[in-house]
């Protein structure tokens, strides 16, 4: 076989976890483990949401070869050199995981490599992309029929990586517990964790019996999650009488412990389907969780916290724009989640 190189580009920690892991599983199932033959390279670009520790879990997957963070991307992109000076062998595709579809033209002609993007929703520069890897037809459906040959509908890579993982039947789940899934941004934890802990308490003092755990994101310390669990360092919590909670410790199991006595234990391996396909229902912000729970047959309430109203200020275009200007930018927020919230609800 002829030596290839498979360079993933991906960048946010959603995107390394849910897209980037089945994808390389994935390759090394059907091309084999000799890196000699198959070597894979990942090459981050930096992302608004990242948390820093993209790069160590990419690297930690043993499909994994060689990694870049995120912080050396643009001498890559522009110039073509790695921090590590990487050599690259004569035939190679590059995967596109997560960033701008650009990217992948401009180091594919640098290269010399096939291009083959991965697009959920939108799919773009149809004449300059070798291959395209949709999510759903409706994507496909946007092109031009003269690129239609470029297009296959692969479906969603995290519903099917979580069914592929799924080793608990629902007659396994314990009646009691809970799953908490207060989210992995910043932007999600602040209101995620004071709300859904929150909840936890009133539904305790209900049903005493039940048992709550949060699966914690790879991409999050429990320093952070504690961080925003506690009312002086996120005011947030003040919008849901949240009293606050602290890490403690007890026979080697991480326990998040609120003032008003409720425990909740942290689970820190990933992927966590094992565990989630034990609860009888789940608490979750909007995002990459509901799919995974979804592909999982694991009831859930999705909650959508409006009691800060000019949290969400990441649309695209004009609206995210407008949304952060300075000055301005959250009364514009404001606005723009109060219509999208008033057109779904009404």
């Amino acid at each position: 076989m002829t030596p290839v190189d498979i360079l993933i580009l991906s960048n946010g920690p959603g995107e390394v976890t849910t897209w980037v892991r089945p994808v390389v599983k994935a390759l090394r199932e059907l091309l084999g483990n000799d890196s000699e033959e198959v070597r894979i390279s990942v090459v981050l670009s930096p992302c608004p949401n990242a948390s820093g520790k993209e790069a160590n879990i990419a690297l930690s997957y043993p499909e994994v070869n060689r990694v870049q963070s995120a912080e050396n991307f643009f001498p890559f992109l522009l110039w073509g050199k790695t921090t590590e000076n990487w050599d690259w062998r004569k035939h190679g595709v590059i995967v596109f995981l997560g960033g701008d579809q650009f990217f992948p033209v401009v180091i594919g002609k640098r290269l010399g490599y096939k291009t083959v993007i991965y697009a959920e929703w939108d799919a773009r520069w149809h004449n300059l992309i070798d291959r395209f890897g949709v999510m759903k037809s409706e994507v496909a459906a946007k092109v031009s029929p003269k690129y239609a040959d470029k297009f296959t509908i692969v479906g969603d890579l995290m519903t099917e990586a979580s069914l592929e993982s799924r080793e608990w039947e629902i007659g396994n789940r314990e009646n009691h517990l809970i799953g908490i899934l207060p989210g992995s941004k910043a932007a999600k934890l602040a209101q995620g964790v004071p709300l859904t802990i929150a909840i936890a308490e009133y539904i305790s003092v209900k049903y005493p019996e039940a048992k709550f755990v949060i699966p914690v994101a790879p991409t999050l310390d429990l320093q952070t999650l504690e961080s925003f669990a506690n009312p002086k360092t996120n005011p947030v919590a003040n919008y849901f009488d949240f009293q606050g909670g602290s890490l403690i410790s007890e026979n080697n199991t991480q326990i998040l412990q609120t003032v008003k006595g409720l425990r909740v234990e942290l689970y820190q391996k990933h992927p966590a389907h094992n565990l989630l396909s034990q609860c009888s229902i789940c608490l979750t912000t909007v995002g990459a969780n509901t799919a995974e729970l979804g592909s999982l047959g694991i009831p859930m309430v999705v909650l959508l916290p409006t009691q800060q109203l000019d949290a969400m200020r990441s649309w695209d275009g004009y609206l995210g724009i407008l949304a952060n200007l300075p000055g301005v930018g959250s009364s514009f927020a404001k606005l723009i989640n109060w219509w999208f919230y008033v057109k779904k609800v009404y």
